[in-house]
Formats: structure tokens, C-alpha cells, sequence
């Protein structure tokens, strides 16, 4: 049996609390809170507790998904981002920079949901930003 406890960060909210997810034979089987974390201080909500029971979900995506002829298809990441990043162009080009809007994830890190935000207003050239924990 291989054992390993793996210190992250929640991904439930931009609070940032760290836990160990325990790993039995490469299978995520549990979360135990960091007392040393200054966030949390060994402390999780019940979202933290239970984190890790999404990760082998079998609804859970685990490549990035096009709608081709109305069926999603599973693609690759290089397929997908290509596609991505051409849509925002045209888009942007066709109809302006405010025609385009992000909505960061409470389910983010406050690192990622800043790089959202620089993205969309330094790369995109919009403001229109929002966050679903306003919501």
C-alpha cells in the first residue's frame, strides 16, 4: 500500500486554507486540516472537510469538451485554447472589447481569480469582470 499526504490549498473559496489530501494507491481517500496554515489554523467548513470527494467522481470532466456538428467531443487542450483564443479574437474584433465578460470562480484561488481580472482587462481590453461570490 503507498501512502502519501499531499499539503493544498481549498478550492472551494478564495479564503485560501491548506489541508493535507491523504493518497492511498494513487486515489485521493481523505482531507486533514493544516494547524500550521495562518489562514484556517486547523480549522476547515464543511466544504473543506469533504473536498476531496469530487476529485473520482465519474461525472467529473477531465478534458476540455467543443460542440461539433451539436455533439460536445472531447479535444485537446491544445484544440481547445486554439479554439478559444481565436472565438475572443474574432468576437472582440467584430464587436469590441465590451462585447466580451469574465466571471471568476469562488472555487479559485484570490491568485487566480487576479490573473482572470488582469486577463480580461489587460489582454481583452474590458471591465467587465464579476465574481459568483458577489452573487
Amino acid at each position: 500500500m503507498e501512502y502519501r499526504s499531499v499539503l493544498t490549498t481549498c478550492t472551494y473559496c478564495g479564503c485560501g486554507c491548506g489541508f493535507y489530501l491523504t493518497v492511498i494507491d494513487g486515489r485521493v481517500v481523505d482531507t486533514i486540516p493544516c494547524k500550521t496554515n495562518p489562514v484556517n489554523e486547523g480549522k476547515l467548513c464543511i466544504k473543506g472537510w469533504n473536498v476531496h470527494e469530487f476529485v473520482h467522481s465519474p461525472n467529473r470532466l477531465t478534458q476540455p469538451l467543443l460542440r461539433k456538428n451539436g455533439t460536445l467531443t472531447p479535444v485537446s487542450w491544445d484544440e481547445a485554447l486554439d479554439f478559444t483564443a481565436s472565438r475572443l479574437r474574432e468576437i472582440k474584433e467584430a464587436h469590441g472589447s465590451d462585447s466580451v465578460a469574465f466571471l471568476a470562480s469562488a472555487k479559485v484561488t484570490n491568485e487566480e481569480n487576479y490573473l482572470i481580472q488582469k486577463f480580461a482587462r489587460a489582454a481583452v481590453g474590458t471591465n467587465n469582470v464579476d465574481h459568483c461570490a458577489r452573487l
